[in-house]
């Protein structure tokens, strides 16, 4: 994979562009955009006025047509995850999984080398389906192995509601903070979506005045089925007056076309 080159961040655009908008807004175009190619989506993002992309898997496209894709429209690629595995099968990642630290690994270089040649600004780490103490002690050593070899890259950790991922580690943010003070890394933080703290906590708004300190990344959708974030207008008011500075990404599967629910970007 050498001979990549690596993608530079674009800026978000003038100043008049962001004295309009404090928050900078992103779309999941893994989610969004349904109805053509991944790269044709990154500009269609940027027509419809997001601000950045995120790519949950890119693994199997094309890192040229992508990298060219994102030049193309300007558009700043904000987050990745590192390889879940076999989808299918259940696989959720292997952070966290003891015996997959070989897996974990080799996923984590792949990831390390997309986001570098695509300039991604987070690299989400994926924990994976296990549980006790020897998964906690597996996903601190692979967090501090992590640390060490993305040198001034991002990474993050993500809460996931045990109803849409029975089985996945990292299920409160509780324990995401007792990891991240664990590992105690100025370049791990933690991943705030707004759906899986409504399912988890109850309480957006609360569990954000406890953590919102430590995130990296935002992700927001409407809490019921995870279509488009209309209910989330609160929120996303509460993070423009806070000025949070990260991408908050809509995360969420849209009801029709894409660019016909976007009413939530302009509240």
């Amino acid at each position: 994979m050498v001979g990549w080159g690596v993608l530079p961040l674009h800026p978000l655009g003038g100043d008049a562009e962001l004295s309009r908008r404090k928050l900078r807004l992103g779309a999941n175009v893994s989610l969004l955009y349904p109805d053509r190619p991944l790269t044709q989506r990154i500009a269609a993002a940027r027509a419809d006025g997001f601000d950045a992309v995120e790519i949950l898997f890119p693994y199997a496209e094309d890192v040229r047509a992508l990298r060219d894709a994102l030049r193309a429209a300007e558009m700043p690629l904000a987050l990745i995850n590192t390889p879940a595995g076999d989808w299918a099968a259940g696989e959720r990642g292997f952070a966290a999984v003891p015996g997959a630290e070989a897996r974990f690994r080799e996923g984590f270089g792949a990831a390390l080398t997309w986001a570098r040649a695509l300039g991604a600004e987070v690299v989400h780490v994926m924990a994976g389906l296990a549980e006790g103490r020897a998964a906690r002690t597996t996903f601190v050593d692979n967090l501090r192995w992590a640390v060490a070899e993305a040198g001034a890259q991002r990474l993050t950790i993500e809460p996931i509601n045990a109803d849409d991922m029975p089985g996945y580690f990292l299920g409160d943010f509780a324990l995401a903070c007792d990891l991240l003070d664990e590992v105690g890394a100025p370049t791990l933080g933690l991943q705030f979506d707004a759906y899986h703290a409504a399912r988890i906590t109850g309480d957006v708004a609360g569990t954000w005045a406890e953590v919102g300190h430590r995130v990296f990344h935002v992700q927001v959708a409407g809490v019921e089925d995870r279509h488009e974030p209309d209910d989330q207008g609160a929120f996303l008011d509460l993070l423009e007056a806070q000025g949070f500075m990260g991408v908050v990404s809509g995360e969420y599967h849209p009801r029709g076309r894409t660019g016909d629910g976007l009413g939530w970007m302009d509240r």
